[in-house]
């Protein structure tokens, strides 16, 4: 299974194809509009998310809300078209000089890009914008439903934002403390303080980064495997988390700190239980040995830096001049960590799909449904 997406922050549409999908899979439209409207959301946000109200439309590949195992093609019609139909025409009519970009943002794509590429900062910034989460949301909705029909979830929390940790201690109604808050933690300590460091950094012209915590239940052992670099589950999982915008660092189970402590302090005792199988006492490898799912949770954490564009803007050089000057400032946010949350349970979700689907190779749900249920029979068998 693969996808491919297409378009800019301020162009007509995104455009997005998944090949590989199993036929006869039930696709729900209202679910992806409203993980679309989760990522639009959260403290911090700025103006575009006034503008855009993100749907999909389905342009092949559904009939009577099932796939047919055709690819399916997405579409989200950018709202904000309209004013920039003249900069941003495809044709030669394009105005090519209102809106072009001599000062460089320190932390973007765009000097870089502008090197690489040897073209206008523009036609960087268009398509290395954040914008294009969207319509990975969309695709990673459409893999989050194979998920749940097969009984996996996916959920993610924000344990840190600007220096501030949220207590992560779960009881009987964590999940549901996280889901009503609009910093998707569970600690109203945590949540009313960092309330007061977005004023601040508003404030200050300044931006917000954080801590975000993805996990995925009911994971069967033997997804990944051993045997290649390129096939292990936990490079796969953090080459994609890593591939979102502002992403820049990633950790499974107890990440870092298992440099701190010895080795009978990290490594997992196995367990065995009839009619269960075989599992772990404890989880500190996050659910991820040998670059194998080992059937317990997978738990990784992501590091989101501030986001770049700054309202007090840092210093830049301008392109032709060379002079020092202060940097350009596109629309942004103050702080994107709980919508980047939900950015990241759908990249999340896209891997583990396809990791399942490569281990069980299905033309039709039917199909993959009684092997993924033999598969599970199998493991508690033994």
């Amino acid at each position: 299974m693969r996808f491919l997406t297409a378009g800019e922050s301020h162009g007509p549409k995104l455009l997005g194809i998944i090949e590989g999908l199993p036929a006869g899979l039930t696709i729900s439209k209202h679910v992806i509009d409203e993980a679309l409207g989760r990522r639009q959301k959260g403290p911090g946000r700025g103006g575009r998310m006034q503008i855009e109200s993100d749907q999909v439309n389905f342009l092949s590949g559904l009939r009577g809300g099932r796939t047919t195992g055709a690819p399916l093609a997405l579409e989200i019609l950018n709202r904000d078209w309209v004013n920039w139909e003249k900069v941003m025409a495809w044709g030669e009519e394009a105005d090519l000089e209102s809106r072009k970009v001599l000062t460089p943002r320190p932390g973007h794509a765009d000097l870089v890009g502008n090197l690489k590429y040897r073209t206008e900062v523009r036609n960087i910034l268009e398509r290395a914008s954040a914008r294009e989460t969207a319509m990975r949301v969309a695709i990673g909705s459409v893999a989050m439903q194979l998920l749940n029909c097969l009984g996996v979830e996916v959920k993610g929390q924000v344990t840190a934002v600007g220096g501030i940790k949220a207590r992560t201690l779960e009881d009987r109604d964590y999940w549901q403390r996280v889901g009503n808050s609009e910093w998707a933690v569970a600690d109203p300590q945590a949540e009313e303080r960092m309330w007061q460091r977005l004023a601040e950094a508003k404030e200050k012209g300044e931006s917000l980064g954080g801590v975000i915590q993805i996990q995925v239940h009911n994971v069967p052992a033997g997804l990944g495997s051993h045997v290649q670099w390129d096939r292990k589950l936990d490079g796969k999982l953090a080459q994609a988390v890593l591939s979102v915008q502002a992403m820049k660092g990633v950790s499974f189970g107890i990440g870092f700190e298992a440099a701190d402590r010895l080795g009978s302090e990290v490594h997992d005792p196995i367990q065995y239980c009839k009619g269960r199988g075989y599992s772990h006492t404890s989880n500190n490898a996050g659910g991820i040995e040998g670059g194998m799912s080992n059937g317990e949770p997978i738990i990784l954490q992501a590091v989101m830096k501030p986001i770049p564009t700054l309202y007090s803007p840092l210093d830049t050089v301008h392109l032709e001049t060379k002079e020092v000057v202060q940097a350009s400032v596109e629309r942004s946010d103050i702080c994107a960590v709980p919508a980047a949350k939900v950015v990241l349970e759908h990249v999340t979700a896209w891997v583990i799909a396809a990791e399942i689907l490569a281990k069980f190779p299905a033309d039709t749900y039917v199909e993959l449904l009684k092997a993924w249920q033999d598969y599970n029979d199998y493991l508690h068998a033994q």
